[in-house]
């Protein structure tokens, strides 16, 4: 038994949620073309999606850090990292841009995940021998 000026002290408990613990995110994309024999290098990959962001936020959009990781000029496909506070930016800027020279375009987000390991497969694309 305890003496009556002890109270029963329950432990307690804090409940501790982290959101976005990484500070990147990856994302996965694909250029469509109108004209499909177009092909654009790296730089010239990633100063048109500087001109989205600019088109769409500004000069404050233009200056959104992101680094193309990976790009294949065969497939127009490219490894985007973003900090993950101007993904939505990077997102919708994409989304948006409808036009490269003259010719209808349209990017595909094809993953996006804050893992860049996320990305390497893609169980939709999985083949099994």
């Amino acid at each position: 038994m305890k003496p009556a000026d002890q109270k029963d002290e329950s432990p307690v408990y804090q409940r501790v949620v982290l959101k976005n613990a990484s500070p990147y995110h990856y994302m996965k994309v694909c250029l469509v073309l109108e004209n499909e024999s177009t092909r654009l290098s790296a730089v010239e990959l990633k100063q048109f999606i500087i001109t989205g962001l600019k088109s769409l936020y500004g000069e404050v959009g233009a200056a959104l850090n992101f680094d193309v990781l990976k790009y294949d000029a065969d497939t127009l496909t490219a490894f985007l990292r973003v900090y993950s506070r101007g993904l939505v930016k990077l997102w919708s800027s994409l989304t948006l841009l409808g036009s490269y020279q003259n010719q209808a375009c349209a990017f595909r987000v094809l993953q996006v995940s804050p893992f860049l390991l996320a990305l390497t497969g893609n169980s939709r694309e999985l083949q099994l021998d």
